[in-house]
């Protein structure tokens, strides 16, 4: 199942949700079903690139390690 993220239209909360087919989201603070699906935001600590490798985050570096590598592109 997917993680959306939302907005409800009745109290103004944004949350996350996973969501199956055919069902509804609710509210996680006020519980309501009036809820608006967002854009979400990729991952980016650890999400598997296309192509192979890893994304640069704030705890990895491109080639997943702790400390800063050499491999051509890799952020320090």
């Amino acid at each position: 199942m997917p993680i959306y993220d939302y907005k409800c239209s009745s109290c103004g909360e944004t949350f996350e949700a996973l969501v199956g087919p055919g069902e509804k989201a609710a509210c996680s603070k006020c519980g309501s079903n009036e809820v608006e699906r967002r854009l979400s935001a990729p991952g980016r600590v650890g999400v598997a690139a296309k192509g192979g490798g890893l994304q640069c985050g704030k705890t990895t570096t491109c080639c997943g390690s702790a400390t800063p590598c050499s491999k051509p592109g890799c952020h320090k």
